[in-house]
């Protein structure tokens, strides 16, 4: 079963484009936290807050070398999101598989046709749609 803890932290890291384009320039290289701030258009401080999500989440690694971070991405942490991902594309695909069989023509159906719809019994309306009034039942003292 996979840790729902990490599964949810991943995917939260990965809600935010900002964190998604840091993780992408990461996959390409090791960087400083300068480097992968350069080009976003937001404070050092609010580059930090999102390295923090990911360290959080697993997905980046920082070493301090002085006064230098550097980071680099750790792809094993995506792992429990992949196995997930993976999991329900299975699930989805082979009902949409069965959904596709259901809606072919019946010469496209290996085995045989499909059998004729079964007949809508109709339902009985209740007049104006509102509920039946119960009748008021007199105190017989």
């Amino acid at each position: 079963m996979v840790n729902s803890l990490a599964l949810d932290s991943a995917f939260a890291a990965l809600a935010d484009p900002t964190r998604r384009a840091i993780l992408a320039r990461l996959a390409a290289a090791e960087r400083t936290v300068g480097e992968l701030a350069r080009p976003l258009p937001m404070s050092l401080p609010g580059v930090s807050k999102h390295l923090r999500i990911l360290e959080n989440a697993g997905l980046v690694a920082r070493t301090v070398e002085g006064r230098v971070h550097r980071l680099r991405l750790v792809p094993a942490a995506l792992e429990p999101a992949q196995d997930w991902i993976a999991r329900h594309r299975a699930f989805w695909e082979a009902r949409f598989d069965a959904l596709a069989l259901y809606r072919a023509e019946p010469a496209e159906i290996p085995g045989g046709e499909r059998g004729a719809p079964k007949p809508r019994r109709r339902r009985k309306r209740l007049g104006t749609g509102a509920t039946p009034r119960r009748r008021k039942r007199r105190d017989r003292s």
